[in-house]
């Protein structure tokens, strides 16, 4: 069985082909031909992606009746205030759809991350230019310091 901690940058696809606009991550190997992503994270979203052809583990990961916690890093336009906090803790409507309720907390300085630099995203909606998602933790993996 081959599994790979790939550290998924900013713009790119988790898949292995390629789409107009955005790299994959074929231009990031040369990885086995037989490893496929366990889970995904978007375009927009970088940090830490399995790599497996371990198919009972792409499943224990990827079928939310296995429950994995997941830890992104957000930075807002804005300082949320307590309301928007509380409605993360409770879960919001996505597609119609209530996400599961968030540990969300507002951090007093600036985290320690892989390469120096903080990435954003705006929490619950696409982000807006410029902004960025960092997930530096799935589960029990762990990206950087």
């Amino acid at each position: 069985m081959t599994t790979i901690l790939f550290f998924k940058p900013y713009g790119v696809l988790s898949q292995f082909t390629r789409e107009a606009g955005h790299q994959s991550l074929a231009d990031f190997g040369p990885f086995p031909g037989d490893v496929y992503p366990a889970g995904r994270l978007d375009a927009d979203t970088e940090g830490l992606l399995l790599l497996t052809n371990d198919n009972r583990l792409k499943h224990r990961l990827a079928d939310p009746r296995f429950f994995h916690p997941k830890k992104y890093l957000v930075q807002v336009e804005r300082v949320p205030d307590a309301e928007a906090l509380r409605r993360l803790r409770e879960g919001v409507m996505i597609d119609g759809e209530r996400t599961r309720p968030a540990e969300a907390v507002l951090l007093a300085q600036e985290p320690d991350l892989p390469r120096g630099r903080s990435r954003s995203a705006s929490a619950g909606t696409s982000p807006p230019p410029g902004l960025r998602l960092r997930s530096p933790r799935a589960g029990t993996g762990r990206c950087g310091r």
